[in-house]
């Protein structure tokens, strides 16, 4: 006996649709067809149907099906895609670590990877510098960044955060003094800050032009000068603290 297209697809655990996909890929062949018209197939094309679908079950993609023949052969296939397991293994593994701490730490959902746990002392100015350098720099850039957000206290970026853009003189000077001593611990602590060349992700001219036009998009005008200064002052600080 033979089987309707239909009648393969319930057969075999697929769909209409799917057949006619294999059929259009050349995956499977045209069967065999009544003598009305209707399309007839017989066991082989069942056969061949079951081990097209345990390859997909596997990962193979449907375009690479056709290099795996019946003898076992293309070996690199089966050793590309469990290659691509693995790394969809992975994937998924921190995307549950992840999803866990979320859930433990009520954070955003959307909060930086790594940064859930800090995530509340961060400004969104803040977090969505923090997913940009995600683009930006390697893993041990991004844990240094995340130690540098559990240092601060907190009191002096919240001033920098509410700063308004018409803030006058004095309150900007006053709150670049302030900030100052962070940044020059932290260029201490982590002398990469100076020169991060060895932890990009991307070129150094992609990276700075990205961070320029990310903090003149995110931060006010008067934010921006408090830093600018800010920064002078630390490394004024670290000059002065070398001659001593």
């Amino acid at each position: 006996m033979g089987w309707s297209t239909r009648e393969l697809a319930e057969l075999a655990g697929t769909t209409v649709n799917t057949i006619r996909h294999y059929h259009r890929l050349g995956l499977l062949g045209e069967p065999g067809r009544k003598h009305n018209g209707y399309k007839q197939y017989e066991v082989p094309d069942l056969v061949r149907l079951l081990r097209i679908r345990r390859l997909a079950e596997l990962g193979v993609p449907l375009a690479r099906i056709g290099e795996l023949g019946t003898d076992g052969g293309a070996p690199d296939v089966l050793q590309q895609v469990d290659a691509a397991l693995e790394a969809d293994i992975e994937r998924l593994t921190r995307a549950r670590s992840d999803i866990a701490a979320i859930l433990r730490d009520r954070t955003p959902a959307d909060a930086p990877a790594g940064f859930q746990s800090v995530v509340s002392r961060l400004s969104e100015a803040d977090q969505s510098l923090i997913h940009i350098y995600r683009q930006l720099y390697d893993e041990d850039a991004m844990e240094d960044l995340r130690r540098m957000v559990e240092a601060d206290t907190g009191a002096v970026s919240a001033d920098v955060d509410n700063l308004p853009a018409d803030a006058d003189e004095e309150t900007r000077q006053n709150l670049a003094e302030k900030l100052a001593p962070t940044i020059a611990q932290f260029l201490t602590e982590y002398p990469w800050l100076s020169d991060p060349a060895a932890h990009l992700s991307k070129s150094k001219q992609v990276t700075q032009q990205t961070f320029v036009d990310a903090v003149r998009e995110l931060y006010n005008p008067a934010q921006l000068d408090v830093l600018g200064r800010a920064s002078i002052l630390a490394h004024e600080q670290l000059a002065a603290d070398d001659r001593r």
